[in-house]
């Protein structure tokens, strides 16, 4: 489906990268709780000193723990000698556990003894901060050290207590690592909405629900500083790793516990910032770990959505998609709902708006991450029937994040490949005349239309100038986007590659080491290059160019899928022209042998040179 005549300022084009997301949009217009509200009493009648009344920490003991942690680090990292450090060390510390843990250079070191720790200990600084972990917890430096004690719960769950017993006997009954991680979960659980509406105390909630379902997520330590990142730095949700641990039942039966605690609240959890954090923390944890919870929490999620007033273009929903707050949550449900679900919301809810939500500033997001979720061609065909008459204009608006997830689709489906490509050409203004889509490859990578990334004039009505190979050839390549390097990663992974494939070919080899050695353009294409016809070709020739860093990269991604090179008509050459089965099995012989090649050629450029 086409996109019709161009209009005057469309003629030539560069597409912006992405805007920076909602900013100036307005909010749920409620308080951020963990700024506003007021601290309640303690539960359970159990009573703090005020913060003034905390110990504070002495400059000399500062300089004792300062001293033992530079002293932990010199010694071997197995032995006896590091055994009784550690234990004398972290003895010193329970003595004044809230001290360091309330004092910024103390904290940073309790964080990293912490690290050290075997169990016993660990449990013992633990079991000295309880009586104030309501004020550690909410502390802009404690909650840091709680969160460093529950990190350590995947090293030591399940480790053999310690045999040897306290000489003096004064400890009496000591918690085992399970009844702390549980009893810190009880806790949390009598005042879950403080807790997680807290600025602090959200991240303590966030660790803790990762902990109890042995999963730990590698994007959530920088999240809260991603919220404002322009679109093309925000990775897509779906790269966001995470690493399983074991776990006793009684934690994944006490994760449910505390995630049936967002039901009774389930407003504020969808409104408010901070704490609605907590809630897409929870669902990407119960998507892996429980997914009949997830699907619960999620359909109580769009059951308030949808019994809100309905908005004047239609669907109720359609109001929180355009909300900063209420729509980062329904992209995590987008992400974590199944194709029934997808099927549903798309028939119900966003049928008929998903041009007006592709060029909403925020709107966008959630409709990306829609996409992301569509694996099916029931739903595949009617999206991309409705959305791709506007592929130009999306990005021209600066969303091309929808368009790449668009592609996307496509590619992850199978379906609509040759359409989309047709209307990429379209939009970049080099479908016709048919010689310009042999420029194709530059202008996805840079998001650029065929006109701006040449410099090219073209009157309106005027006839495309036929492409000129001796201007392409000598222009460099203009900056890869990341997006346009994820643009092309999909059309690369398409089931007929060739234009993009040729349209590498016909790169300069300066051309292709520029995209070789960009940060954005060096990822993601190089298994399907080797093995293709022309694009093993291509790889050749980027591989020649290459140093000896770049080379590793592209080492480093064949790698895993050698057998699958081996035994390709292609790809098998490019295997050999690599030495992988060497780089896999003797990395420093293969290093030798890339660092002599390459001195090799420095040495004959220079010759050349003379």
């Amino acid at each position: 489906m086409g996109l019709g005549p161009r209009s005057p300022h469309q003629a030539g084009r560069r597409f912006p990268a992405g805007g920076k997301r909602g900013r100036g949009a307005k909010g749920s217009g409620r308080p951020p709780p963990g700024r506003q509200r007021q601290p309640c009493p303690p539960p359970d009648g159990r009573s703090e000193p005020p913060p003034d009344a905390h110990p504070h920490l002495s400059p000399e003991a500062l300089g004792y723990f300062r001293r033992a942690l530079s002293a932990l680090k010199e010694v071997p990292e197995t032995g006896e000698e590091r055994e009784l450090m550690v234990h004398n060390v972290l003895k010193e510390v329970e003595a004044q556990a809230l001290a360091l843990a309330t004092n910024r250079a103390g904290s940073e070191m309790l964080q990293e003894l912490l690290g050290f720790s075997p169990l016993k200990p660990l449990c013992r600084v633990w079991a000295a901060l309880r009586p104030n972990l309501r004020f550690v917890a909410c502390h802009r430096c404690g909650v840091h050290v709680l969160q460093s004690a529950l990190l350590q719960l995947p090293r030591l769950l399940g480790s053999p207590a310690e045999e040897e017993e306290e000489e003096d006997g004064k400890d009496g009954h000591l918690e085992t690592l399970e009844e702390l991680g549980l009893g810190l979960a009880a806790e949390v659980c009598d005042d879950f909405l403080f807790y997680c509406g807290d600025t602090h105390g959200s991240f303590v909630v966030r660790t803790l629900l990762q902990v109890l379902g042995g999963t730990l997520l590698e994007s959530e330590r920088g999240r809260h500083r991603g919220s404002q990142l322009p679109e093309a730095q925000r990775a897509p949700y779906r790269e966001c790793k995470a690493t399983d641990f074991e776990v006793p039942e009684t934690f994944l039966n006490c994760l449910q516990n505390l995630s049936s605690c967002f039901l009774k609240d389930i407003a504020v959890f969808i409104t408010d910032k901070i704490s609605s954090f907590c809630l897409q923390v929870a669902l990407q944890i119960l998507h892996r770990k429980l997914p009949q919870f997830c699907a619960h929490l999620c359909n109580a999620v769009m059951g308030y959505l949808s019994s809100r007033n309905s908005s004047a273009d239609g669907s109720p929903l359609l109001l929180f998609l355009r909300d900063q707050t209420s729509s980062r949550l329904l992209e995590q449900v987008l992400l974590v709902s199944e194709p029934p679900q997808l099927q549903s919301l798309f028939e119900d809810h966003f049928q008929g708006q998903l041009q007006t939500l592709a060029a909403h500033p925020i709107a966008n997001f959630p409709l990306q991450r829609f996409l992301d979720a569509v694996t099916t061609p029931e739903l595949l065909s009617p999206v991309f029937e409705e959305l791709s008459p506007a592929l130009e204009a999306v990005l021209a608006q600066g969303h091309p994040g929808v368009v790449i997830a668009l592609v996307g689709a496509c590619h992850r489906v199978g379906i609509h490949q040759a359409q989309v490509l047709q209307l990429l050409l379209e939009a970049f203004h080099c479908a016709e005349p048919s010689s310009r889509q042999v420029a194709c490859v530059p202008l996805f990578a840079t998001l650029m239309t065929y006109e701006v990334y040449y410099g090219l004039a073209e009157e309106e009505g005027a006839v495309p100038a036929e492409h000129q190979v001796e201007m392409a050839t000598a222009r460099d390549l203009g900056e890869v986007t990341v997006l346009g390097s994820l643009l092309l990663q999909h059309l690369l992974h398409f089931s007929s590659p060739g234009l993009i494939l040729r349209s590498l070919g016909a790169l300069t080899g300066p051309q292709l080491l520029t995209l070789a050695q960009s940060p954005a353009g060096s990822h993601g294409q190089y298994v399907a290059l080797a093995c293709s016809r022309h694009g093993s070709r291509v790889l050749d020739a980027i591989w020649s160019g290459a140093a000896l860093g770049a080379r590793k990269e592209i080492a480093a991604e064949l790698g895993p899928r050698n057998q699958e090179l081996i035994r390709d008509p292609f790809g098998h050459h490019v295997a050999r022209n690599v030495a992988l089965t060497t780089f896999l099995k003797r990395r420093e012989a293969w290093e030798q042998q890339q660092g002599a090649v390459a001195k090799r050629r420095r040495a004959l450029n220079s010759i050349l040179e003379d």
